[in-house]
């Protein structure tokens, strides 16, 4: 039998249909590789051993009786942003210490109701707010993968670097995140894994720590296209306790994967050509069109005139939203709590302490744009800035054009406490450059391994969709994922 960890979320399942393996079995199969591994990678800030193998027997029983749903018996790792009832939820902030919900997120609930496995809760930035995720309250998480001859530590990217990492390194068969401005995609980038945030709407946000709540999407990061239609199956509803949530039908993105993409128009954005992009990245992108091409698609050229605006837009939109949204942690109701000699000095002492210091930065970046007085200057002008950007994509579309391919990231993972980046925190919100248009857009992106940059680590291209055409976004990145093949680190941890 082989290793069960290295299994896909397809073999896996039909390997338990078979009977070749029980859920247990599988479970603790990725118990033990967490214990060995995680204090090296870093990717759990919990990990659920007696809840994972109480709900793998409850899989086993379903399976002998021939019951079992989409994800019976799959072990999922599951983003510290969601609420698990009973479970550590802190959005890996020290200001929520010892929170655990009573309540469970739609999201989680509905990989439950599938059959779904919980491994634990996986580490990310503090409050989704990071590209590397450094800023979170347990540590960094450690990319498992190295450049060649290296020894160095690199980032797994943010905010969802733990459930990238423990895709990655077979920590988990697959992982949710969340995507408010590439969260999801990026990660996935610097990883090797795939990850598609949907449109927004298309998973409820109700159990998820907010962020900024017109930008923030659940998703999943897998091991390959294919999983990563499977879970996002499960994970998407209609849900009448979020407002945002669309009421349409799911459909079964992995009935797409597969079919031809023959005569589909796959736009290039000549807006993503950005000033001073490594070599590597307009190559690896001019492989995947020719990719495109073989498999049938048309090219055609594109523009995207307010592309060049979206990441300034981006950092004044979101952080106002976090301004209002993080408002509510003050240390009266739950969380940490530092005294003080009024109610007062209480808010300002619980707040202090509790926060770390780039989501302090975004929350007064954020406080500062709503104030009187830069409410029309700023934030107003960010929100018409983003109707011009989601109008340039509905041109596009409305043009006749299926799919748009650009990279996913400016560049592969870079260290852990890399000085550039902690010195100039612009340049680490540039890392979000290709990604934050789709999250202005409300629209569905997927990130899919395409290469390896000469150092041996990964780099992705991105492909953006219609609303609610993830469908046509699975299908174009299998092509993308069976020319390029697929990519896994060598072992050190």
């Amino acid at each position: 039998m082989s290793d069960l960890t290295r299994l896909t979320i397809s073999e896996a399942r039909a390997g338990l249909a078979a009977r070749e393996f029980t859920a247990r079995e599988l479970t603790d199969a990725y118990l033990g590789a967490i214990d060995a591994a995680n204090e090296g990678l870093n990717a759990y800030v919990a990990v659920t051993h007696d809840r994972a193998r109480a709900m793998a027997d409850a899989s086993d029983a379903r399976l002998a009786g021939g019951e079992g749903g989409a994800l019976e018996g799959i072990p999922l790792g599951i983003k510290d942003l969601f609420a698990t009832e009973g479970v550590h939820t802190q959005a890996c902030s020290h200001v929520l210490d010892g929170f655990e919900p009573r309540y469970e997120s739609t999201v989680t609930a509905n990989l439950w109701a599938d059959g779904a496995v919980m491994l634990g809760k996986l580490n990310m930035d503090e409050f989704a707010m990071g590209s590397s995720n450094e800023t979170s309250y347990y540590g960094p998480v450690r990319n498992p993968w190295r450049a060649k001859g290296s020894n160095l530590d690199l980032v797994p990217g943010g905010s969802s670097g733990g459930s990238a990492t423990a895709v990655a390194a077979c920590l988990c068969a697959g992982a949710t995140a969340t995507d408010t401005g590439g969260s999801i995609r990026q990660p996935a980038a610097f990883t090797g894994t795939v990850g598609i945030k949907p449109t927004y709407g298309r998973c409820s946000r109700w159990g998820t720590v907010a962020f900024a709540s017109s930008l923030d999407q659940a998703g999943p990061i897998a091991r390959d296209v294919r999983d990563a239609a499977i879970l996002l199956k499960s994970m998407a509803s209609s849900d009448p306790k979020d407002t945002t949530s669309v009421d349409r039908p799911v459909p079964d993105y992995e009935a797409a994967i597969g079919r031809s993409i023959k005569g589909m128009r796959i736009g290039i954005p000549k807006e993503y050509r950005v000033e001073g992009m490594p070599e590597e990245i307009e190559n690896l992108w001019h492989k995947g069109i020719e990719w495109m091409r073989d498999a049938g698609a048309e090219i055609v050229d594109i523009s995207l005139p307010h592309t060049k605006y979206a990441l300034p837009a981006y950092y004044i939109v979101a952080p106002a939203e976090a301004s209002s949204n993080l408002a509510r942690y003050d240390g009266v109701r739950y969380g940490l709590r530092v005294p003080g000699k009024d109610i007062a000095e209480m808010y300002e002492n619980t707040r202090a302490a509790g926060f770390g210091r780039e989501v302090k930065r975004r929350v007064m970046i954020g406080t500062y744009v709503l104030s009187a007085g830069y409410y029309d200057a700023y934030y107003l002008k960010a929100q018409k800035v983003r109707t011009l950007i989601k109008k340039d994509f509905e041109d596009v579309f409305a043009a006749g054009v299926d799919a748009i391919l650009t990279p996913a990231t400016p560049s592969a993972a870079f260290g852990i406490a890399d000085q550039d980046m902690a010195a100039d925190p612009v340049k680490m919100y540039l890392n979000d450059i290709f990604t934050v248009t789709v999250n202005m857009a409300g629209l569905p992106g997927i990130a899919v391994p395409a290469g390896l940059d000469a150092k041996g680590l990964p780099l992705g291209l991105q492909l953006i969709g219609k609303p609610f055409d993830e469908e046509t976004l699975f299908r174009t990145a299998h092509v993308v994922e069976r020319a390029a093949g697929r990519f896994a680190p060598e072992k050190w941890w």
